[in-house]
């Protein structure tokens, strides 16, 4: 869809087009390293707070990516205006996280089936019950089968999106792990929230970047610009 004359307090396109299927990392200098590297034909849609946003296209097919910062409420904010005020129709988060599983390993890649979550975000729904946060099956399965064609190996399963990062319980994440929780992460249950709420598509791709009990960690450069093939991945998922 155009995004002529439409722009939010946090995204301001200028006229540029926003696709209807978009790679949302974190980090805004992760955008910026999938544009400069993958995309074709880009141009830059947004830059408000420092959060880049690019439209390009890859293998002849439209797609956008943008950094969604750290963190429940900045992905919430992000996500909801992408949705409800652009039109984007899938949203595929490529983040990092912390294995909290002994056999899953730096640089693994994991796709969440299911978000756990510690953060209240789903009260402003005002559901009679607890909510089964899921991703979007149909960009699942397109994943896994983009994964198996390139002969990358995937987990696929429940992660944790926490609010908190430094936890001042110590034995929470070893609670979380003995549920079958593969990894933490903070953005997916509120990105996959929205998703359910708007009847459009999501879906969270993550790249092991630290293992929390074993102490084993990236640096911040190989998080912007090594974790590439979560990166192929979900660039063949635009429409």
């Amino acid at each position: 869809m155009s995004t002529k004359h439409k722009e939010t307090p946090h995204i301001k396109p200028n006229g540029v087009e926003i696709a209807e299927t978009i790679l949302l990392p974190g980090d805004p200098l992760r955008a910026k390293f999938i544009a400069d590297n993958f995309l074709e034909d880009v141009v830059q849609f947004n830059e408000v707070r420092g959060m880049l946003g690019y439209t390009g296209t890859f293998k002849g097919k439209k797609i956008s990516v943008m950094g969604t910062g750290m963190g429940t409420a900045s992905i919430g904010i992000y996500s909801w205006e992408l949705i409800n005020v652009f039109g984007v129709k899938n949203l595929i988060r490529i983040g990092s996280a912390g294995s909290i599983q002994d056999d899953l390993n730096l640089y693994d890649i994991v796709f969440a089936m299911g978000s756990a979550t510690d953060s209240n975000y789903a009260h402003q729904f005002n559901l009679p019950g607890h909510y089964s946060i899921t991703a979007s099956y149909e960009l699942l399965e397109k994943a896994k089968k983009v994964a198996d064609e390139k002969g990358y190996p995937v987990r696929i399963g429940n992660v944790l999106a926490s609010d908190v990062f430094y936890n001042a319980d110590p034995t929470a994440m070893e609670r979380w792990s003995k549920m079958g929780i593969l990894c933490a992460e903070m953005e997916s249950a509120a990105l996959y929230m929205n998703a359910a709420q708007a009847g459009v598509n999501a879906l969270c791709i993550l790249t092991i970047s630290d293992h929390i009990f074993k102490h084993e960690k990236t640096t911040q450069l190989e998080r912007q610009t090594a974790f590439t093939k979560m990166m192929e991945i979900a660039l063949e998922l635009a429409e």
